[in-house]
């Protein structure tokens, strides 16, 4: 039997696809998708879900990783989403500890701020209660004085004062492999870069399978199940088009655009808000960088040739250094863009900016629920709900044997509250056993908590490498492999570890190395190995052509 989530895992899920009928066939493998697999699984339906690109790679890996209620759409009056969030945002906490972390936001206020103290004040009173008075900490307000003592680089100018409030900060895409992970475990046949090429409906005009294609080995098979969940995002209307004839268009997909920093160049120590313009910009330190954005823009393209342009880095640096002026940021300080397309659903708004955040579920009498919309925050009530929408769908004496929800679990069973808190305790002990500095060992155990410990395990392999860095990512890689079903150097690169945003020159110092590692796992020939290269540095020009321009 084939342990762990890995690409011979893979492979027999694809043989596992061919033989069996699956009373839920998932086609989309971000976040949503993800949830909807792993709840499903755990109630005890038989589960398949297959991802045309890597998991995560649109809109999941392509956020501003935050898990938080939202502030902004209590102007929008949209208490409902607010409250939902903030709900949730409690949940993923205990679930996944490891992944989920509170930070801290400021949002300064100045003489022409578009929200005044006030205001803003009875917004944070709003925001607390609607989170049962469960953050992390109360909001604060600061005087001007206050705030600029604790955040010294903002502009002073002008300044009245700011408020303080608590949400988090999260690794999206990693959450997105935790939860297949997950469910996995629960006995989902999870599946990336496998493509739903068309439907395949019976007499009665119902689907009954989709043609598939393993993007891989270029082998074309059919999935057949009792119903089918569309979770494909923004590409809802391109995926329901090549199902049925009379789609009508749902969808209003949305460009955001994010720029990374190292902490060095610019060194916040908590996340700020930054308004303009009716817009919110934050500003969000992480574990190995400080992340700027988002824009927020109609996007008519398809989603998969989203990329950052010269305007939208313009934009951000323009916000940036309004708000604070010292730090004097530069186009050459920019470590990495990334930008990706919400999948936000057509409400008729005026702008992208107002078009709402709460997701769609509705189901065709074909035989296929389609979920899109939503926040990241909400995944998994979103997921829970997407599953009782099936379970509606089905006749009453069959539906009736699944039992409600169990996904209020910990993600990893290896990482629980009380589990990661005792693997920090052990990383000094994790650190001198294994003769790794503790700088790297308590990355690891951040990213992993107790299940650092096993990953430690693969040290033994690189005895002779002196970088501690470069040993770092070397067992990451062989982690990703063994057990996030990592296939590529760009999967690694973009979805299992923050290199290609967070290090100098996108990581890419270590990429002879990390090669040795997919090829050797892998099984690569030299020509698949070199297409592997050239796929990472086709994706930087690609994303990143504005450093070029």
């Amino acid at each position: 039997m084939i342990k762990g989530f890995s690409f011979q895992k893979r492979l027999i899920n694809i043989t596992k696809m061919q033989k069996q009928t699956y009373d839920l066939v998932i086609v989309g493998g971000g976040i949503t998708g993800a949830g909807v697999a792993r709840d499903a699984a755990s109630r005890g339906m038989k589960v398949a879900l297959i991802e045309a690109r890597d998991f995560s790679e649109g809109t999941s890996s392509r956020s501003s990783k935050l898990i938080h209620g939202g502030i902004r759409y209590l102007e929008n009056l949209e208490f409902g989403l607010v409250f939902e969030a903030l709900s949730e945002r409690s949940h993923l906490f205990e679930m996944a500890p490891h992944l989920v972390h509170p930070l801290r936001f400021m949002l300064p206020v100045y003489k022409d701020s578009r929200v005044g103290m006030f205001k803003l004040g009875l917004g944070m009173w709003l925001y607390d209660a609607l989170a049962m008075f469960q953050a992390p900490r109360m909001h604060e307000h600061l005087n001007k004085e206050e705030t600029l003592e604790r955040m010294p680089y903002l502009d002073g100018t002008n300044l009245k004062g700011s408020y303080e409030y608590s949400d988090a900060y999260m690794d999206d895409d990693r959450l997105v492999i935790e939860t297949l992970r997950s469910a996995d475990l629960y006995g989902a046949h999870c599946v990336n870069y496998v493509e739903a090429e068309g439907p395949v409906y019976n007499d009665a005009g119902k689907l009954i399978a989709l043609k598939c294609k393993d993007k891989n080995s270029d082998k074309s098979f059919e999935i057949k199940g009792q119903h089918f969940v569309s979770s494909v995002g923004p590409w809802t209307d391109i995926f329901a088009e090549s199902l049925m004839e009379n789609w009508k268009p749902i969808m209003r997909p949305s460009k955001g655009v994010h720029l990374t920093f190292s902490k060095e160049r610019f060194p916040l120590d908590q996340a700020v808000v930054m308004a303009e313009g009716g817009r919110i910009v934050f500003g969000i330190p992480r574990h190995e960088m400080v992340i700027v954005g988002t824009t927020d823009t109609d996007f008519k393209d398809r989603p998969e040739n989203v990329a950052s342009t010269q305007d939208d880095v313009d934009y951000i640096l323009k916000v940036a250094n309004e708000y604070f002026p010292k730090a004097k940021l530069q186009e050459s300080d920019i470590i990495a863009s990334y930008s990706g397309v919400r999948p936000l659903v057509d409400d008729g708004s005026e702008s992208e900016g107002k078009t709402s955040r709460e997701h769609s579920i509705f189901s065709d009498p074909r035989g296929i629920t389609f979920v899109t919309g939503g926040k990241y925050t909400t995944y998994r009530h979103m997921a829970e709900q997407t599953v009782d929408e099936v379970l509606g769908q089905m006749p009453v004496e069959v539906s009736m044997q699944w039992p409600r929800t169990q996904t209020y679990a910990p993600l990893n069973p290896k990482v629980t509250s009380e589990s990661f808190r005792w693997s920090q305790i052990k990383v000094d002990q994790w650190s001198e056993a294994h003769n790794l500095p503790l700088e790297q060992t308590k990355k690891l155990v951040d990213r992993h908590g107790p299940e650092a410990k096993e990953i430690l395990e693969h040290l033994k392999n690189y005895n002779s490498v002196t970088d501690p860095e470069l040993k770092l990512w070397l067992i990451e890689a062989e982690h990703a492999i063994a057990n996030g079903m990592c296939l590529s150097l760009a999967d690694f690169y973009l979805r299992r570890s923050p290199l290609f945003l967070s290090y100098p020159n996108n990581g890419f110092k270590y990429l002879k190395e990390l090669s040795q590692v997919f090829e050797k796992r892998l099984l690569l020939s030299e020509e698949q190995l070199e297409s592997q290269i050239n796929a990472l540095h086709q994706h930087k020009q690609h994303e990143m052509s504005w450093a070029n321009s």
